[in-house]
């Protein structure tokens, strides 16, 4: 089988990385494995989503037909097809379709509007998007219609959940009365782009295969002792790597139901939990906080929960333990990775206290902690950790990005600080890249700070995290003003009218003088961080 033809020709996996990962590689598609369970499992109700349950056959037989009508409209192996929607069951038949057709996913979370979503399909040079039509009251298909003119590669804009002969439901019809394609995949080929907030405000797009995705999902789940016939859900959006792997993919690598959650409601996933009696989960910090205290208020301790995998924000330590205590045999632990490097850690789900105090134990990658000149470090030395394993990337859509993102030795320069233990558990001490993680979205400083520097009124913005409550981290801006500083309802409707997701509007807005510096005259951040989180300290004594 032939590697497809893609935007990003010069990629090419080095023959050490090859030759290091590829006994541990499945050399299946998604395809392939939906086949075998549409075969060996048909009566399986394997997606749910509130609208609609899917077996796989039935998952298999809309996806194929939606393969059969994207290839009569001309898209080939190696386009790529965007999707910005909720966690829809749609999404699921999509992204099949897909694997099906050798075409490349590439999933937009819902929060991007124009300038993220404009500079998104650029970068991939995508070919098709489909969009929900209105969804909290954003018209997203007017969106794209009006991004459509600027992208000279975008011939196409599919509704989902709309009217009319390029409504998804209404491709998947025409499909059913078109000969099945099956043109023959590489499952080592490109299967999904990704973009991540980038540390320069410049969204990176992360490559994965077929067989990075089902080995992160085999291997994570044959851990954590999730199997055939269980049940997961997913409130993290799809349109995240943890949400794509855990719930479009997961069905057909492990054999699970997946109820998909369109928001985030505790008493409603506390309902779903115990009507499809729910093994585990993979979601962020306020998911698992919500949950144990609506499982208090509603006086249940959901038995059939065994599994919460916590990441994407903080995780204070005594938050693991007050959480187990609310079920009968939930094991909550920590779990660190990227986009990049999904799931370096497992967690430790047999021991509590690892799992509070440690970001997990290393599983199926090496890790090495390396100090600024790239030196290993010894263990229980902080540094910025280092990682690969054949769940790893297979670079960013960029190739400078891309060859800057690793080591000489092919790992992967993860941005954040932290230790190794002799025990092989990570522990995250801080981050050297500049993002904000607020709920388990990252968010680009830079990019936030480059909107604030072309108000008039606005000198100098320097953006940092600051502790949230809820969502772990949220948005501080620190502004030098011109003259007369603006009201921070000026500064959040200049921000909102820069096209930016509303989630990137700083909460709050500190006006100085100047910014503490180094001797070279760069902005020391970590004084501005601890400066804002000393204030809200203050603050929350006193209240």
């Amino acid at each position: 089988m032939a590697k497809l033809e893609m935007p990003w020709k010069w990629l090419d996996l080095p023959p050490q990385h090859l030759a290091r990962f590829s006994n541990q590689w499945s050399g299946k598609t998604i395809a392939d494995l939906a086949r075998e369970r549409a075969a060996s499992d048909p009566d399986f109700v394997a997606m749910v989503d509130g609208v609609r349950s899917l077996t796989f056959p039935e998952w298999l037989a809309d996806a194929q037909a939606l393969a059969n009508t994207l290839a009569a409209r001309g898209l080939e192996p190696g386009d790529v097809i965007a999707f910005q929607t909720p966690n829809w069951h749609e999404a699921a038949v999509l992204n099949l379709a897909c694997a099906i057709a050798g075409l490349v996913v590439n999933p937009i979370v819902p929060i991007y509007r124009d300038a993220e979503v404009e500079l998104m399909l650029r970068d991939c040079r995508a070919r098709a998007i489909f969009t929900c039509t209105t969804f909290r009251r954003f018209d997203f298909s007017e969106m794209a219609e009006r991004l459509s003119p600027k992208l000279p590669d975008l011939e196409h804009v599919f509704t989902v959940r709309g009217n009319g002969p390029n409504d998804l439901a209404a491709l998947v019809e025409e499909g059913r009365t078109l000969a099945d394609i099956a043109p023959e995949i590489d499952a080592g080929s490109v299967k999904m782009v990704l973009f991540t907030s980038g540390t320069t405000g410049r969204p990176k797009g992360v490559l994965h295969s077929h067989e990075t995705l089902e080995n992160i999902v085999r291997k994570s789940y044959g851990h954590w002792g999730i199997g055939k016939g269980e049940t997961m859900i997913m409130p993290s959006p799809v349109t995240h790597i943890s949400g794509y792997a855990n719930g479009l993919e997961c069905p057909f690598i492990a054999g699970v139901r997946v109820v998909l959650m369109e928001a985030w409601n505790a008493d409603e996933a506390l309902s779903l939990i115990q009507e499809y009696e729910v093994s585990g989960t993979v979601a962020a910090t306020p998911f698992l906080v919500e949950l144990a205290d609506a499982a208090r208020n509603a006086g249940t301790r959901l038995p059939s929960m065994k599994v919460f995998a916590c990441g994407g924000a903080a995780v204070p330590p005594d938050l693991i333990p007050a959480a187990n205590s609310a079920f009968d045999n939930l094991q909550a632990f920590r779990v660190f990775g990227a986009s990049e490097v999904p799931l370096v850690t497992f967690g430790w789900p047999q021991d509590e206290a690892l799992a509070a105090t440690t970001d997990g134990e290393v599983v199926d990658y090496e890790v090495k902690i390396v100090d600024d000149d790239g030196n290993p470090l010894p263990r229980d030395v902080e540094g910025e950790i280092l990682a690969r394993g054949p769940s790893m990337m297979l670079g960013y859509a960029d190739e400078a990005q891309s060859a800057a993102a690793f080591d000489a030795e092919g790992y992967f320069k993860t941005g954040d600080l932290g230790t190794l233990s002799p025990n092989g558990a990570v522990t995250i001490t801080g981050r050297k890249k500049d993002l904000i993680i607020r709920g388990g979205e990252n968010i680009s400083a830079v990019e936030i700070e480059d909107v604030l520097r072309t108000h008039p009124q606005v000198r100098d913005a320097s953006v940092v995290a600051m502790p949230h409550e809820r969502l772990g981290e949220g948005v501080c801006a620190y502004i030098i003003s011109v003259g007369e500083p603006a009201t921070v309802e000026a500064l959040c409707a200049h921000v909102q009218a820069s096209g930016l997701a509303k989630q990137k509007t700083p909460e709050r807005f500190e006006f100085v003088d100047d910014y503490p510096r180094t001797a070279s005259g760069k902005i020391r951040k970590d004084q501005l961080r601890a400066d804002v989180k000393a204030k809200i300290e203050g603050e929350r004594a006193e209240a």
